[in-house]
């Protein structure tokens, strides 16, 4: 892996879900990320990750029992020559292991210490289980998300990754710019109820403009907007349409072959139901296949929706080459690209794989490396 992180080490504690995500992505931009796996789970026995691990593609594997203290030291010295360590635990967790930020901080005074929560490391939810769902309900993001009847989750890409991991690199990379101007590392929280807030804020002005009203599937952009939703096709597949400008919506009534003077006002809520009903006729009367020959090329903003699994051979994305095989395993690309380069990601590394190297690298000798195993402090 290269990229513009080529000089950035990275010590992840080994959790699941945002973290690992973070990690994931970090490496994608070609920093040396150091997943810190249980020793337990060392030497190929069970739980060893796969080619279809993902979320651990092109990091390095130590395998380290934590809960020793002489498990903990090798982190410590380990952090001495890192840039970052981050990790996803409940709150007080790594702190109970000698491992948390003042703990690294003594040992490194520069490093970014990346930790991300649901919750956040205060407040009365802070110390209780959740889920991405959870934080979505929580944060009001959920309640706008869904039909009619119900809130349905947007599978767990919103809370745990989008207010998650995302926000977790964003506030790491700030911390690394700081801390290489000011000498001073720096603790960056990133609670996952905070980074979907921070998505909402958009909705939130809405709210305040007297434009977004509380129910769901009833507004411009959570598909109440006959103009901004999904119709079935005639074969059973679905187009999404997303012709909110009035040009773009000009287009998509043109391609339906309707006659726009005998329409509704586009944006007139009190007749979208009416509109809405027009276009699902028109899209039911032909297939997904026959809707995109129509507008093709066009700006009425008309896309036949695909499944994951048929994504990578869409025509635009197969073009772009946002999916690659990577030892028989489809999977996204790195993002973002830089220099117009397409990179390749890594493989996800056995559980431990790298001790050895990464001990090496922070100074132990190989009699100390071999010390530490009799022992099962590493695997």
């Amino acid at each position: 892996m290269t990229g513009p992180l080529g000089d950035v080490r990275v010590v992840e504690l080994g959790g699941i879900g945002p973290a690992p995500h973070a990690g994931m992505l970090l490496a994608d931009l070609g920093a040396d990320v150091i997943r810190v796996d249980r020793v337990t789970l060392a030497s190929g026995g069970r739980g060893d990750r796969t080619r279809h691990d993902l979320l651990h593609r092109g990091k390095r594997s130590l395998a380290v029992d934590l809960k020793s203290a002489g498990g903990v030291e090798v982190i410590l010295r380990i952090v001495t020559g890192c840039d970052v360590l981050i990790e996803g635990f409940r709150p007080g967790v790594v702190e109970g292991l000698g491992l948390g930020p003042e703990d690294c901080l003594a040992r490194n005074p520069t490093l970014v210490f990346g930790r991300v929560t649901g919750w956040g490391q205060e407040g009365p939810l802070s110390h209780t289980a959740g889920h991405d769902i959870d934080y979505l309900a929580a944060s009001g993001a959920l309640g706008a998300i869904g039909t009619e009847d119900e809130p349905i989750p947007p599978l767990n890409l919103v809370a745990d990754f989008g207010g998650g991991s995302l926000y977790l690199v964003a506030g790491v990379l700030a911390g690394l710019l700081s801390a290489r101007a000011t000498g001073e590392g720096t603790v960056v929280d990133a609670a996952m109820v905070d980074g979907v807030a921070h998505l909402s804020t958009m909705a939130h002005a809405a709210i305040a403009e007297g434009w977004w009203g509380p129910r769901r599937r009833s507004n411009l952009l959570d598909g109440g907007a006959p103009f901004y939703t999904t119709y079935r096709t005639a074969d059973g597949a679905h187009v999404a349409v997303g012709a909110l400008e009035p040009q773009f919506y000009g287009e998509l009534v043109d391609g339906l072959g309707l006659d726009p003077s005998e329409l509704p006002s586009q944006m007139d809520r009190g007749r979208w139901n009416e509109l809405r009903a027009v276009f699902a006729a028109r899209f039911a009367a032909r297939t997904a296949a026959e809707w995109e020959s129509v507008f093709s090329g066009g700006d009425a903003c008309v896309t036949v929706v695909v499944g994951l699994a048929d994504a990578p051979g869409q025509p635009h994305m197969a073009a772009r080459g946002t999916f690659v095989e990577v030892e028989g395993v489809t999977q996204p690309r790195p993002a973002p690209r830089f220099d117009g380069r397409r990179t390749l990601p890594g493989t996800p590394p056995h559980i431990g794989q790298h001790t050895d190297e990464i001990l090496a690298e922070a100074g132990y000798a190989a009699s100390e490396i071999g010390s530490l195993r009799s022992q099962s402090i590493i695997g």
